[in-house]
């Protein structure tokens, strides 16, 4: 990510279905897993920017990541870590990016899950095994779990088209009705 572009999503002030931010923390799995499961649940996955603080009055306010916090995010461990909470597994990267003042931010960039939603594998603090968690839109963004017809039908629906796509490139053809009612005919009358 560039520095123009961190800062212009700080500067918007405002998270979206595909973007929170944390204060300046260390990592924990257990504190993270339901922001990155429900961020890989929609659209397009999101991002987590760490460094960044809500005050009391609802507005964001640039902070950084301390020396002692950064070194805590490793992406292998942290990839380990998170696996023991979703099934099947999400891919992300994570990001050290320095602003014009020299704060630094990290960035964690959540994929969308690949053909399945990720499901929530194991009890913890904030998380319930076999709970579907997404980014909410029927109010302010936050990562809970789902809790409306209409974001449950968009996350299957999105499952659909992409067990679909995955169907067509190894091979498989949906068959177009009008055609099988034909072939049906046809071998009812011996014409095959």
């Amino acid at each position: 990510m560039k520095v123009t572009e961190l800062e212009a999503l700080i500067e918007a002030g405002t998270e979206t279905q595909n973007l929170d931010f944390k204060g300046d923390c260390a990592w924990n799995a257990g504190s993270f897993a339901k922001d990155i499961m429900a961020m890989t649940n929609v659209q397009d996955g999101g991002r987590i920017v760490i460094g960044v603080k809500e005050n009391d009055d609802g507005t964001y306010e640039k902070q950084g990541v301390s020396s002692v916090n950064v070194v805590t995010f490793k992406r292998d461990i942290m990839l380990d870590q998170i696996a023991k909470y979703t099934d099947p597994h999400v891919s992300f990267t994570v990001e050290f990016v320095k602003d014009s003042d020299e704060l630094i931010f990290i960035v964690i960039s959540i994929d969308a899950f690949q053909e399945v939603p990720v499901i929530c594998r194991k009890d913890a603090t904030e998380l319930q095994a076999g709970v579907l968690y997404y980014r909410n839109r029927d109010k302010k963004p936050e990562s809970a779990r789902i809790s409306n017809s209409f974001d449950m039908r968009d996350v299957i629906e999105r499952a659909a088209i992409k067990l679909m796509q995955r169907a067509k490139r190894v091979g498989y053809e949906v068959p177009d009705k009008e055609k099988g009612v034909n072939k049906a005919l046809s071998n009812e009358r011996g014409d095959l």
